[in-house]
Parts: C-alpha cells; structure tokens; sequence
C-alpha cells in the first residue's frame, strides 16, 4: 500500500476512524480475523492471530471466530453479521439484520462492521496482490 500514498491514507483514515466507533477493540481484532479467514489470506490470518494473542484473547476464542462464533453473545452476534454481510455481499436478508438488532447490535454498529469489512478486505487483496513475506508465526487455515 505505500506505494499508493492516496490508497495508504484513505486506508489508515478509515482505520483511525473506526478505532472511535461503538465496537471494541476485541471485536475490531476479531472482526479483522474472521476477513481474513473468509477470503484465505494467510498472511492477516497469521497476523490478527498473533495480535489477539497479545491482546489476551483464549486461542480457542480466536477459533472460533475464524467461524463467526464467540462465547460472547454481543461479539457472536457481531460476527454472524459479518458472515452475512460477507456472503450475501452486503444483501443481508432481513430477517438477519433483526436477529442482530435482537442480540443488541445497533445501527451505529452495523455500519461499523460494514466498514471493518471494506477495510479489511482491502488489507487482505493488498497483501493477495504483493504476497508479502510472513513475518508472523504460520497459522494453519
């Protein structure tokens, strides 16, 4: 991405900007992992494990939601509704968007998990295209 400085700053504005939003830290991060496993990129997947891992989260944790789960309800209905954001393509049906809403993801938060996505999608096919060398421990997918 630096060498695209119009792409670098519109990524790190966007990141800077939902580190103030509704969601926490611990559901950015485990936002960030779920993307990544979705779209196999090996590389986010080595690092947002490694970056959970010095946030504290249990290892069975940061399993469990490569596959949308959590045993936090709030983190668990947040990341089903990235799993329907992401395999609907943004067409989450209805009935998906009020069991969120049931669960306590509110509409601030919706469009926060919107926006994680988009950010990290596009860390994910940055690093697709430059296949950058792993410099965090190897996770297995």
């Amino acid at each position: 991405m630096a060498n695209g400085p119009a792409a670098l700053s519109g990524y790190l504005a966007l990141r800077d900007a939902l580190t103030r939003g509704e969601l926490t830290a611990r559901e950015r991060e485990l936002l960030a992992l779920f993307t990544a496993q979705r779209n196999e990129c090996g590389y986010c997947l080595a690092a947002h494990t490694f970056r959970g891992e010095k946030m504290r989260i249990p290892a069975e944790e940061l399993d469990q939601a490569r596959e949308a789960e959590s045993p936090d309800p709030h983190t668990r209905a947040v990341l089903r509704l990235a799993d329907a954001v992401m395999a609907h393509r943004g067409r989450v049906p209805d009935e998906r968007l009020a069991e969120a809403r049931a669960d306590g993801v509110t509409d601030a938060q919706v469009a926060e998990v919107v926006a994680h996505i988009a950010l990290n999608v596009l860390s994910n096919y940055f690093n697709h295209v430059a296949e950058p060398d792993l410099d965090f421990p190897e996770v297995s997918r």
